[in-house]
């Protein structure tokens, strides 16, 4: 089975390692962009692309060893 593409925060948390409360931080202080990583599911509540999340992990420039 296919692992899901959008994932609720709890389930997010799970899987990135990233806290609940982190992820509601970047959320709120714009650092994952609503729409591509995170959006509102019909229901109202958060969902959180988990291919978007590793796309923003691997844009971070990385210092030689």
């Amino acid at each position: 089975m296919n692992s899901p593409r959008w994932v609720m925060i709890k389930r997010a948390a799970e899987l990135t390692g990233y806290s609940e409360d982190a992820i509601r931080h970047k959320i709120k202080n714009g650092t994952w962009a609503q729409g591509r990583i995170w959006r509102y599911a019909p229901d109202g509540r958060v969902s959180i692309n988990l291919e978007e999340v590793d796309r923003w992990v691997e844009s971070a420039p990385q210092q030689a060893a």
